[in-house]
């Protein structure tokens, strides 16, 4: 452990290297194809719907993390579980890639849920999102990727009741409070709502990823499912790889490296960097209506 904790800083550095010397060849490569395209009158309608769908992903997001709360036997509301989570989702962008959970976690204590409930239920909600993109990729990428059924199955196993139980109590003891509230709480069901919430989440964002393609070319319909499981995966990497806030870089050489047999390499590249900026800017736009509509009153039932 403590070789890893020397070597993780350098670990980053290493990736967002990689990354970046990755996207930097492909756009040498490729420069002279985007800077050809040119997005015409329907091209800025398929943006500005693609806005319209990956903000109203992150809304539908932040009420499902609403739905992990009340699994974990807190009676939260809807609306403030979603202005939670949209004014603390941008802080993803800051660099240790943490302080969106961190905040979370912050605001759910503040309410009064116990803390070790607050801190599973981003971890659960980091789970269900690698499940639902998981199960996506699954049922989108054809046979022979055998690890990412391996790992739905450890992640769906993982999320079940009983390890959940175990989690919660473990959590407790670690954090050394003896807190009877912690400690007594059981997860009566397997999270199947917001295992499915999550898994539309993925739909929303992958429809975003699909407007954001046909902007600037034709995309073929047998080839729909195939591009949101692989967007899927790309997004999952993302999420998981350290060292890359909100997934910047990971995301992009990601989707580069599995899409590019898929589509031209001026759609592909012009339609990733697009897509990033559309994210940006529903996260941005989802933070500040979230503030705008803050109220102080306690988040029950």
């Amino acid at each position: 452990m403590k070789h890893w904790s020397r070597l993780k800083p350098y670990l980053r550095w290493v990736i967002l290297g990689g990354t970046l010397f990755f996207l930097a060849k492909a756009l040498k490569d490729h420069g002279q194809e985007v800077a050809s395209i040119r997005i015409d009158g329907r091209g800025w309608v398929y943006l500005a719907i693609a806005l319209c769908v990956t903000l109203l992903a992150h809304v539908w997001t932040g009420w499902v993390w609403g739905w992990i709360l009340q699994t974990l036997s807190q009676p939260v509301r809807g609306l403030w579980a979603v202005r939670v989570y949209l004014t603390t989702n941008i802080a993803k962008y800051v660099p240790g890639n943490i302080w969106h959970y961190y905040g979370r976690i912050q605001a759910a204590t503040a309410v009064g849920i116990p803390p070790e409930v607050a801190t599973l239920s981003v971890l659960l909600e980091l789970l269900l999102l690698a499940a639902a993109a998981l199960l996506v990729a699954f049922l989108g990428v054809p046979p022979g990727w055998g690890l990412q059924g391996l790992g739905l199955a450890v992640v769906l196993t993982v999320i079940h009741p009983a390890l959940l139980n175990v989690t919660i109590q473990v959590v407790s003891k670690i954090k050394g409070r003896a807190n009877p509230e912690a400690v007594l709480l059981r997860v009566k069901r397997y999270p199947l709502r917001p295992l499915l919430g999550e898994v539309g989440f993925l739909g929303l964002r992958g429809t975003g990823f699909l407007l954001t393609l046909l902007a600037l070319g034709p995309v073929n319909s047998d080839q729909v499912l195939l591009l949101l499981g692989n967007f899927s995966l790309a997004w999952l990497l993302g999420l998981v790889v350290p060292g890359a806030p909100g997934g910047v870089g990971v995301f992009e050489a990601t989707a580069i490296a599995l899409l590019h047999p898929l589509l031209s390499p001026a759609v592909l590249l012009g339609g990733i960097a697009l897509y990033r900026l559309i994210s940006i800017l529903a996260e941005a736009a989802g933070a500040g209506l979230a503030w705008l509509g803050k109220t102080t009153s306690r988040p029950t039932v």
